[in-house]
């Protein structure tokens, strides 16, 4: 059981680097990160079609990672 938690977890750890590389950039972040962020008071926007999928499946694969390594935690500890 134990091996296979370790298998999931590498898989899901190797897939969160895929999705967030795979997140669309702007280059207003850059400029955002050097002039203090205020840029974004007037620029948001709701994310949407592709954006929108990518932060989810980011956020799903997360939740699975912390799931994970919780149960890895517990079965290591027996």
């Amino acid at each position: 059981m134990y091996n296979l938690v370790m298998t999931l977890l590498i898989i899901d750890s190797i897939a969160i680097v895929i999705a967030v590389i795979m997140q669309p950039t702007k280059q207003q972040d850059a400029l955002n990160a050097l002039s203090g962020g205020g840029g974004e008071l007037f620029g948001q926007q709701k994310k949407r079609g592709f954006e929108a999928f990518m932060e989810k499946v980011t956020a799903v694969l997360g939740f699975f990672f912390f799931v994970f390594a919780l149960i890895l935690v517990y079965l290591g500890s027996k």
